[in-house]
């Protein structure tokens, strides 16, 4: 049986490989993509998202919720400065905005109940455990036997992270396996024009595409 899939995507190198992977598996069928505008100063990644969609040829829904950056503290939504650095730094936590994947998840699976979808995909990897709670596979679990329990006699998609024991290195042997080029993703914490390079999701990508020998036309300032 054909499963029918809801991806949520924010535009960066995972959740647009994780579209991809979805959309090329016979097994899948991918249904749209759902983004999120919460007020992130790397709002730029939502084109990304919703350019991956139309080359998918599937819907695309933006969940405009900008406001909630402002509630919810995090240098990610202009709460201070970003981090330089790795993610293995203590100084990322400033990177956290609290219970953001527990919203969005949230979200998603409401819409996808209501879509009739089987499964909710979400891109957390392996390497977002050391800093984000709620990338955790430990999280992961608790909240699709949540939702089974909040969507109980509805539609109930479950919950299907594939790259939750991955690093980004093995996301980037999967793009270049699909032929995604990763220029058409946008993963950089600053929001300017180009990549920074410096901030820890810019250098995680750049670590990454060395380790798995993945080309990389991305313009990075640093």
């Amino acid at each position: 049986m054909i499963k029918k899939v809801l991806v949520i995507c924010s535009g960066g190198m995972d959740s647009i490989t994780l579209a991809h992977m979805i959309s090329s598996n016979p097994d899948m069928e991918l249904k749209g993509l759902v983004c999120f505008d919460y007020g992130q100063r790397h709002s730029k990644e939502i084109l990304y998202a919703k350019t991956c969609a139309e080359k998918l040829d599937v819907s695309f829904t933006l969940v405009p919720i900008p406001n909630l950056g402002e509630l919810l503290k995090s240098s990610l939504t202009f709460d201070g400065q970003i981090p330089k650095g790795s993610y293995n730094q203590e100084n990322m936590t400033s990177t956290v905005v609290p219970n953001r994947n527990a919203i969005m998840l949230s979200i998603a699976f409401g819409i996808g109940s209501s879509m009739n979808v089987d499964m909710i995909a979400i891109a957390v990897h392996g390497g977002d455990h050391f800093i984000y709670p709620d990338c955790r596979p430990e999280f992961l679990k608790t909240f699709d036997e949540m939702q089974q329990l909040a969507l109980q006699g509805l539609s109930s998609p479950r919950l299907y992270a594939p790259y939750k024991n991955m690093s980004k290195s093995e996301i980037a042997v999967i793009a270049k396996q699909l032929d995604l080029d990763i220029v058409e993703t946008w993963s950089c914490y600053e929001g300017g024009e180009s990549h920074c390079g410096l901030c820890g999701t810019c250098v995680e990508r750049k670590q990454a595409v060395n380790d798995s020998g993945v080309k990389d036309s991305t313009a990075y300032l640093n």
